[in-house]
């Protein structure tokens, strides 16, 4: 099993869908949103092919398809970086360019962490 690591912004971003879906589509549908981000997470970490490549972006970033959701994240020496969650109708790629070089210095960060970890273990 691959490890697995969300940053704090795909968490911030969870809370955000959360929030959001229980606004506008009530409790049982923000639930249902996170038990399938949360079922997703398992899976992922089993088989890092689910972490796919876009036609529409030559970055190293990956994405993961999650019903109307995208994981997008790094994966670094066989570890996956959960950078942030986005709805699937947000035009994302293009975002993409201003907020890079953030996601990069995150996953840095958390590269950094866990190689620390691992050296106390």
């Amino acid at each position: 099993m691959t490890k697995l690591f969300p940053t704090h912004r795909a968490l911030s971003d969870i809370n955000v869908i959360e929030h959001d879906s229980v606004e506008h589509w009530g409790s049982q549908v923000a639930d249902k949103d996170l038990t399938d981000l949360e079922a997703a997470i398992g899976p992922l970490a089993e088989d890092l092919s689910l972490f796919k490549e876009r036609h529409d972006y030559t970055g190293r970033l990956r994405f993961y398809d999650v019903r109307k959701h995208v994981l997008v994240g790094d994966v670094i020496n066989q570890v996956v970086f959960i950078l942030t969650v986005w709805h699937g109708s947000m035009d994302f790629i293009d975002r993409l360019p201003t907020i890079q070089p953030d996601l990069m210095h995150e996953t840095e960060i958390m590269v950094q962490i866990d190689a620390k970890n691992d050296t106390r273990e």
